[in-house]
């Protein structure tokens, strides 16, 4: 058992010395029951998406993965050109991604969508920011989970009807595109074809070669966006698998760098 059930427990133990012990183990495995049926154990224990992995592919979920994972992406593509040597093009095309990733934060927490983040402390591995292919790779690889999270969130969306539905459902889309035309630009730089898709990847295999993932397939739980970028050392709230340290979203994005890009692209939801 967790410490925090382990924590648990013992008060149970402790405020009811007047019960059976037979009434007390009740207790006992009623709190242990409620504490894993709610996620809350995974949450007492630093798991930060505890409740998103004992969930579907509900709207409420997909809101969250995709908050906390442009958390994410706002602090690599903001620290990837200031910590790797980058020609001009590809640090331009990489800091215009940060204040992209920065606004898609920004509309998935609006009171228009109410999105939130699991968290917004994430573990980034040290060899990201290693070198320019490093970077590069894992920004084609992490722009790809984006894509084939914001292909769920289309689906589901949409599934759910209505004016709001609708209007989720083309929000995702529209994300969908821009994770897509990062994840071109970052090939590119890597030497790559950019426009080696006809239909942005989702449930089947990665078809790219010499990237760590080739041959993987996508996924149709939403739950698997984080299953596969903890497997690449990212940890949410709690350290990752690999060396690395914590970055803070509320620090990194004051330097995200605004290129000026026309007043569109900061639009409110509508």
């Amino acid at each position: 058992m967790s410490e925090a059930l382990n924590y648990v427990n013992k008060v149970i133990d402790d405020e009811n010395q007047d019960k059976s012990a037979h009434t007390r183990r009740q207790m006992v495995a009623g709190a242990g029951a409620v504490i894993g049926g709610m996620g809350l154990m995974g949450l007492a224990s630093g798991d930060a998406l505890a409740q998103v992995r004992n969930s579907p592919n509900t709207p409420e979920n997909i809101l969250t993965v995709a908050a906390t994972a442009e958390v994410l992406a706002t602090i690599v593509n903001t620290v990837g050109p200031e910590r790797v040597a980058l020609d001009n093009t590809t640090r331009e095309n990489i800091r215009a991604a940060a204040i992209e990733e920065k606004i898609h934060y920004q509309v998935l927490t609006s009171e228009a969508v109410g999105g939130s983040p699991a968290t917004k402390r994430i573990w980034v591995p040290n060899e990201v920011f290693s070198s320019a292919q490093n970077l590069l790779t894992t920004l084609v690889v992490g722009d790809q989970i984006f894509i084939n999270a914001y292909l769920i969130g289309v689906t589901a969306f949409a599934r759910a009807g209505k004016l709001t539905g609708s209007r989720f459902a083309r929000f995702a889309a529209e994300f969908m595109g821009a994770e897509a035309v990062h994840r071109a630009l970052a090939l590119q730089s890597l030497g790559r074809l950019g426009n080696d898709r006809v239909f942005m990847r989702f449930g089947g295999r990665e078809e790219t070669t010499g990237l760590p993932t080739t041959g993987s397939p996508g996924f149709y739980d939403i739950r698997q966006a984080v299953t596969q970028l903890e497997s690449a050392g990212f940890g949410f709230g709690k350290e990752g698998s690999k060396a690395g340290q914590f970055y803070e979203y509320d620090e990194v994005s004051q330097r995200t760098p605004d290129p000026g890009f026309p007043r569109v692209n900061t639009r409110r939801p509508v």
